[in-house]
């Protein structure tokens, strides 16, 4: 259960945080949540999806980062240095509350011991917290503009369920579904005025990162095959 109050730095002053990329740290998730900012990061590493949020049933864009639930295959493997880290794990304990931020007094990855500091001796926020304090301001920002671009693609009919079916070399298949990508055949047929509005409006660059993003399926699919045979 969370715990989430307002971070003050007379309160939370000797408060740290560890940073690690750890499965037990929350960072042992399939499917994370991401905006469109990150996408040109994102694709070089990350097959990139919509998914529906369970609750709402509304869009949302992610990176898909395993195939099995709480799999994050970029986790214990020399990649993780390289590989960039969608901002919604880079915000480890915090949240934005309002124009304020906030933190989760009970996540696992705060320590009175160590770790990245918060604040100086003179209660001013270090560079680690003003670094976060950047990652939640492009978050918000990142998540209306995400929304606006789905709205798009559901406007032009763009979006439609995907399918993954995959063999390992274990004898083993990962059936992986509730995902949705890019209509490329209805992208194709687009009246030329619709394409240009999608161009002028920079959401033409993001459909064709998330097209190119799908080649990155196959490279997820070899990083899992690895992790498959190497616990036999």
């Amino acid at each position: 259960m969370a715990n989430i109050t307002v971070l003050n730095s007379e309160t939370h002053r000797d408060l740290g945080v560890k940073t690690d990329p750890s499965a037990k740290y929350g960072d042992a998730v399939r499917f994370v949540s991401v905006v469109v900012s990150e996408f040109g990061f994102l694709t070089l590493h990350y097959p990139l999806f919509f998914s529906k949020d369970a609750n709402t049933g509304t869009f949302y864009c992610g990176a898909m980062l395993g195939f099995d639930d709480g799999e994050n295959l970029f986790l214990g493997t020399d990649a993780v240095a390289d590989a960039y880290r969608p901002l919604n794990l880079q915000r480890g304990p915090f949240y934005a509350a309002g124009t304020e931020l906030a933190v989760d007094l009970d996540h696992p990855r705060l320590t009175k011991s160590g770790g990245q500091g918060l604040f100086n001796e003179s209660g001013a926020p270090t560079s680690y917290l003003e670094n976060i304090m950047a990652t939640m301001r492009e978050l918000t920002a990142g998540a209306a503009a995400t929304n606006a671009f789905i709205d798009v693609l559901m406007t032009a009919k763009l979006i439609e369920p995907i399918e993954l079916d995959i063999a390992f070399d274990d004898g083993t298949r990962r059936d992986v579904v509730g995902l949705y990508t890019i209509s490329q055949d209805t992208l194709a047929a687009l009246p030329d005025q619709m394409i240009v509005e999608l161009f002028r409006r920079g959401h033409l660059k993001l459909i064709y990162l998330m097209i190119a993003s799908l080649k990155q399926v196959n490279v997820l699919a070899q990083r899992k095959n690895r992790a498959l045979l190497d616990a036999r």
